[in-house]
């Protein structure tokens, strides 16, 4: 298979990205690129050094000391430490979406971004994939999904986790992380024009996954093989 493509999936929180992203993913063998994860391993480790979001010094001498990977098995990697669990809980989803518009930690994902989707075959997912990380990206997605959907798929989430939250509690983060994310200055949600939209809230994690690898198989690996073109064939360097 071609090295090198790139398949952008943006959309609001608690849409489906993450899973749907994941699963196509392995069934293709792409490296999933979990853009969302690292955000929350920098947010926990701002809110672990107990920096206050406005000192902006603070936390660019943090950004500069920190190191974050992804590895093949999907785990995410804060300064060589496992941190799968602890990005998950409730108080890294409140403050995940502030951190996130800090152009210093923006600045610093993306560069790493870049780096590890370097020569490889990527699905990556977030806020702004298409928009401002990979804008050249083979392919892009764009997913949205009913608030009440939503909600109640964080809901079950957390409670199989044994996470108690409210209901009410989650969809006021639902709503601060949306208004949030597409009000921002720097890098907002946005559809891009060339983004295929896809409303998944009445469809089951297994319909997503089937209707976003049936369309990059369909749009870019059965186009490569039938017709391998220069263009087709641009590396993930070449793109960034």
């Amino acid at each position: 298979m071609t090295k090198g493509l790139v398949v952008a999936i943006d959309g609001t929180a608690g849409s489906g990205k993450s899973t749907t992203a994941k699963k196509a993913a392995e069934a293709l063998g792409f490296f999933y690129l979990d853009t969302g994860a690292m955000y929350r391993a920098i947010t926990w480790k701002i809110i672990n050094a107990k920096i206050d979001l406005c000192d902006t010094n603070s936390i660019k001498k943090l950004v500069a000391q920190t190191k974050i990977d992804i590895t093949k098995d999907n785990r995410i990697m804060l300064d060589n430490k496992d941190m799968a669990e602890e990005i998950r809980k409730p108080e890294i989803d409140k403050l995940v979406s502030q951190v996130s518009v800090l152009p210093i930690v923006r600045q610093k994902m993306v560069s790493e971004q870049h780096r590890i989707a370097k020569g490889r075959n990527v699905i990556c997912e977030g806020r702004d994939i298409g928009s401002v990380v990979f804008p050249n990206a083979n392919l892009k997605i764009y997913l949205d999904c009913d608030l009440e959907e939503r909600t109640t798929r964080r809901e079950k989430e957390l409670k199989e986790k044994g996470i108690k939250v409210t209901r009410k509690a989650i969809k006021e983060n639902f709503l601060e992380r949306d208004y949030i994310d597409s009000t921002r200055e720097h890098s907002p949600l946005r559809k891009t024009d060339d983004a295929v939209f896809l409303d998944t809230t009445n469809l089951t994690i297994e319909e997503e996954v089937k209707i976003v690898t049936d369309m990059i198989s369909d749009r870019l690996l059965n186009k490569i093989d039938a017709n391998p073109t220069a263009e087709n064939l641009t590396t993930a360097e070449e793109r960034l």
